[in-house]
């Protein structure tokens, strides 16, 4: 005999609303906003009846557009290249913290080594420190030890390719943001993939092994494919953090290589801020990770379950 239909509690939905409203509400809200003037958002007006403009859209995207805009005597945001910065940043990072990730945790997931269980806490220990905390020593080893000398030979290669006059050193450049968010990162997608690694049969490694497949064909061919839902969970949160951060891309970049947040932040000034410009250049900031959010919503949702608990 089928058990009598429960009637919800009314509370549940309520919260479930709020929650809903909570997290869609700012989005919905700052959109509104960037089809807004300045005036209109400083006067408070109704946030959903307006006269709309995109105005906004083309200050910030006036180095990409194939037209001048008329409101603009000349284009000082340059949101194109910040942009192209934020995605070679975020993208090449994403993908070495998952090749070295991947490495690290089938090491010590399958490798029985002396303390290894000790470098595994001691890894995602790691993770716990503050970003701001490796601010200063980052920024230090990365302008005085890890330099190239502009007299010598390599760094006077670099600098007639690439212009320039001082020594050739890690800030400033694509590859030293990189290297900071790898190493940021890697603690956490090492910790998630391990629980992925461990529900993985031995015998089909041993079965690869016996048909003669080598190390690094069991890795990439056994391995790596039974793993795409951790892949893909971590994948999208490393993205989203290197896509994100401020604190130490503010610190590293130069006008060349600086990104999205950074533009933002610069945009505002103590006697000037253009608010309608900082709302349409946040929604663009926020498309890249939620398409990429959608299109991988399955495997978040696999990773976040499987990966939450340990074998």
């Amino acid at each position: 005999m089928d058990q009598p239909y429960e009637k919800q509690n009314p509370a549940v939905y309520a919260i479930i609303a709020m929650l809903v409203l909570m997290s869609v509400g700012p989005v919905i809200l700052m959109l509104a906003n960037s089809f807004k003037f300045d005036v209109d958002i400083i006067s408070g007006a109704s946030s959903f009846f307006f006269m709309p403009t995109i105005q906004n859209y083309e200050t910030a995207l006036c180095d990409v557009l194939w037209y001048e805009p008329d409101h603009l005597d000349f284009c000082g945001l340059k949101f194109g290249g910040a942009f192209t910065n934020s995605l070679i940043i975020a993208l090449v990072s994403t993908i070495l913290t998952l090749v070295i990730g991947s490495m690290a945790a089938y090491a010590l997931v399958r490798f029985r080594f002396f303390g290894r269980d000790t470098v595994s806490i001691t890894t995602l220990m790691v993770r716990m420190v503050p970003p701001a905390v490796l601010l200063v020593p980052v920024f230090g080893l990365w302008n005085n030890e890890f330099c190239i000398d502009k007299n010598s030979l390599v760094g006077g290669l670099i600098r007639d390719t690439f212009g320039g006059r001082g020594d050739v050193c890690l800030a400033g450049t694509h590859s030293g943001i990189i290297l900071v968010y790898v190493a940021m990162n890697l603690p956490f997608v090492i910790w998630i993939l391990q629980s992925f690694i461990v529900q993985v049969p031995r015998s089909l490694e041993e079965a690869a092994r016996v048909d003669g497949a080598g190390p690094f064909q069991v890795f990439f061919k056994v391995i790596l494919p039974l793993i795409k839902p951790g892949l893909a969970a971590a994948a999208i949160f490393t993205f989203r953090i290197a896509w994100n951060e401020y604190l130490l891309a503010s610190a590293l970049s130069d006008r060349n290589t600086k990104t999205v947040p950074i533009l933002i932040v610069n945009n505002m000034s103590e006697f000037n801020v253009e608010w309608g410009v900082i709302m349409a250049t946040g929604m663009l900031l926020a498309i890249p990770p939620i398409i990429f959010t959608l299109l991988a919503s399955r495997q978040i949702i696999t990773g976040m379950t499987a990966g939450a608990v340990k074998g």
